[in-house]
């Protein structure tokens, strides 16, 4: 499969960057010069280089193309039309004013599966406002519900959004190739970044629509979802343990030398529980900062009661199960060496993804693109060049 990836930033690229961890040849094309700001991003550079692009763009072939110049547009057409997927997240419209609209596109191959990624979809009222992916998880729902009770909503320490409606496009795409195989006839995919987050949460709108309950924000439990919060340890750890089924919080009593909560009336049922969480994580918490954290989880597991410690990056690199399967994996990079990154998910049995290199160079790959895809000569490519076309 061969896919030509347009935009910017993180939501495209994402899409791109999913399918190009299980082997589709992804050309990227970048603006000639500055490239995607994306290779400028991140909370630390170092030697002033991002960290986060050799992830985003992993695997994909970088391409330098001005789209803004009608040379540049006719460049773009021709790589298109040689392409399965299109994947892009201009502002809607963008492309049409471009002359690279799918009924232009699709004009040329028919069989072309354009996947549109904005903020707001490609109609309706809003669908011209710019729209990252903040606005889409504070529109979409997720912002309201997360962080303490206490205080104003907070973010996901992640892009979530953006990855989310990337993670869904992504999808679209093959579906719509799914279809293609059937039919030879593609399709648009229009992926939405409030609706990516609207897709993920879960009963909220009948519980306001049939039973007049907001959802807020409830800090590091779910009411009425109990046991299952973050525990403190005698050496400053922070264990989570999650034992809301019956059997499971039985087994948890037993663990704790207390059997007698698994037949209290207060905690016996997971009604119950919910109905006296408070007390309830109060009186694991009393127990659990008795306990070293390596104690902690020791008996947990002998006692097989779902159990994780809160990790950061320092202990995902050590941990056993994190290597065994490869988890984080380790790609050689020009400028910084062994470069680890969380490897490709999901796990195929018989057809593995896997990272085959990290973001490649401005540019990298444009001539070797336009000669063996697109088809110009060496003479036609230089003139683009001296042009600043590429």
């Amino acid at each position: 499969m061969r896919v030509v990836e347009f935009g910017s930033l993180l939501a495209g690229p994402f899409c791109g960057q999913l399918l190009a961890d299980f082997g589709a040849e992804v050309i990227k094309c970048e603006p000639p010069r500055q490239g995607d700001p994306m290779r400028d991003w991140g909370q630390e550079k170092p030697h002033g280089k991002s960290l986060w692009w050799p992830i985003v763009a992993r695997n994909k072939k970088s391409v330098t193309v001005d789209l803004r110049t009608p040379e540049g547009q006719a460049v773009a057409r021709r790589l298109i039309a040689q392409c399965d997927v299109v994947v892009e997240n201009f502002r809607p419209g963008t492309m049409q004013r471009w002359g690279l609209g799918y009924e232009q596109l699709s004009a040329d191959n028919p069989g072309l599966v354009m996947v549109q990624v904005s903020g707001f979809g490609q109609d309706g009222p809003y669908s011209a406002r710019p729209g990252y992916g903040s606005v889409g998880e504070a529109m979409g729902g997720l912002r309201y519900v997360v962080g303490d009770p206490r205080t104003p909503p907070s973010r996901v320490g992640i892009s979530l959004g953006d990855s989310l409606a990337g993670t869904f496009a992504a999808l679209g795409a093959l579906l719509a190739l799914r279809v293609r195989d059937r039919t030879g006839r593609g399709q648009v995919v229009d992926s939405a970044i409030y609706e990516a987050v609207l897709a993920m949460m879960e009963s909220l709108l009948p519980e306001y629509a049939l039973a007049g309950h907001v959802r807020e924000r409830t800090g590091a439990i779910l009411p009425n979802i109990a046991p299952s919060n973050v525990y403190p340890t005698r050496d400053d750890g922070l264990v989570l343990i999650a034992a809301n089924q019956d059997t499971v919080f039985r087994r948890l009593a037993t663990a704790m030398d207390m059997t007698e909560l698994g037949t209290d009336p207060r905690f016996a049922t997971h009604a119950a529980r919910g109905h006296h969480q408070a007390e309830l994580d109060g009186i694991i918490a009393k127990w659990s900062e008795q306990h070293d954290t390596e104690q902690l989880m020791a008996v947990m597991v002998t006692h097989d009661v779902p159990v994780g410690q809160v990790y950061r990056a320092p202990e995902m690199l050590r941990d056993e199960h994190f290597a065994a399967r490869e988890a984080i994996v380790r790609v050689a990079h020009p400028e910084f060496g062994e470069f680890p990154m969380q490897n490709v998910v999901p796990r195929l049995s018989a057809t593995p993804g896997r990272v085959r290199w990290t973001g490649p160079q401005l540019g990298e790959h444009t001539d070797e693109v336009l000669a063996a895809v697109v088809g110009l000569t060496t003479a036609e490519i230089d003139e683009l060049r001296t042009s600043g076309v590429i």
